[in-house]
């Protein structure tokens, strides 16, 4: 996401405004649950000064940072403002205009940055928990526990982009251990190529070959602590919660059999190989269960996340069927 004419192109701070009415404005999505503060806003008007620029979505036109000011100039009997424009998704923008609202102007209250928050986790699942502080202005232990309670049902990743832009696995855990895999097929690889494929720091993969130097466990105790539990929680949120069978999952409808009997499937390579890629999934509880419980201990947690990466893989595969057939 980024704002448009922030910087001219000598790099300076002078900022490239536009002038628009106020009537091609939307208002703003605003993370302030309960709207603008007309005190504020009385304020502004009164004031004897040219208020900055406010910031707008640029394909929406609606306004993602500056409301207070957007009301202050109707007031003054403006028709037009300035405006800077926001270039990105909606979902970056209102991200946007709240970083925005915790750095200058009014501030958020405790229950607008929790409700950002929350929204936040659902439109970019893949920011770590800290990435999200920074933006809200929260503690990233409350994020985290804002996550904990929205994720319930919701598809679970595999890793998290932090506030330094790196992807890193939620798993530390397995990063170590692919970094070991690593080190045993190249024992001559640089530090930094170890941390790139394992996907973990440079600083965690110094750690992983000294401790294979010395003989130790490359998973630290807690690490393999942490592992056990979130292992063991997920085998018994399985045995507590069955698996449902795919007539239940369907809501009664079965739309494989019909599937099977359809020509343009099943005499076409594609089709073939869709059917039976369909046909592997849709089986009653009492298998899934049979094979929960073939599972290793020690493999619960790897084969957790495998089946939660062929999850989103037939999750976006959905998505692109429905955006074709609409």
């Amino acid at each position: 996401m980024r704002e448009a004419g922030v910087r001219g192109e000598s790099g300076s701070d002078r900022c490239l405004t536009a002038v628009v009415p106020l009537d091609a404005l939307l208002p703003a999505d605003s993370p302030r649950v309960a709207g603008e503060d007309l005190h504020h806003v009385h304020m502004l008007a009164k004031l004897d000064v040219r208020l900055p620029p406010i910031i707008v979505h640029r394909s929406t036109m609606r306004v993602v940072d500056g409301m207070h000011r957007l009301r202050a100039a109707r007031l003054r009997g403006e028709d037009r403002i300035a405006v800077r424009f926001f270039e990105g998704s909606e979902a970056d923008a209102f991200v946007y205009g709240v970083r925005l609202n915790t750095l200058q102007g009014l501030p958020l209250s405790p229950a607008d940055r929790t409700a950002a928050a929350e929204r936040i986790i659902g439109t970019h699942p893949q920011w770590s928990d800290r990435l999200i502080a920074s933006a809200t202005g929260l503690a990233a232990s409350t994020v985290a526990s804002l996550r904990r309670r929205s994720s319930a049902g919701s598809v679970q990743l595999s890793a998290r982009t932090g506030r330094d832009g790196r992807v890193r696995p939620l798993n530390a855990a397995e990063g170590r251990r692919r970094a070991v895999a690593l080190i045993t097929a190249k024992p001559h690889a640089s530090l930094r190529e170890i941390a790139d494929v394992a996907g973990i720091a440079v600083g965690t993969a110094r750690d992983v070959r000294q401790r294979l130097r010395l003989g130790e466990d490359p998973v630290p105790k807690k690490l393999r602590e942490a592992e056990s539990r979130t292992a063991a929680d997920a085998t018994v949120a399985l045995r507590a919660t069955p698996v449902a069978s795919s007539s239940v999952a369907t809501g009664g409808e079965q739309p494989l059999p019909n599937l099977r009997r359809d020509p343009s499937l099943r005499f076409t390579e594609g089709g073939r190989a869709l059917l039976q890629l369909l046909s592997a999934h849709a089986m009653g509880g009492d298998r899934w269960q049979r094979l929960v419980e073939s599972v290793p201990a020690h493999r619960t947690a790897m084969v957790a996340q495998a089946a939660r990466n062929c999850a989103e893989a037939w999750q976006r595969f959905a998505l692109e069927l429905e955006r074709k057939g609409a």
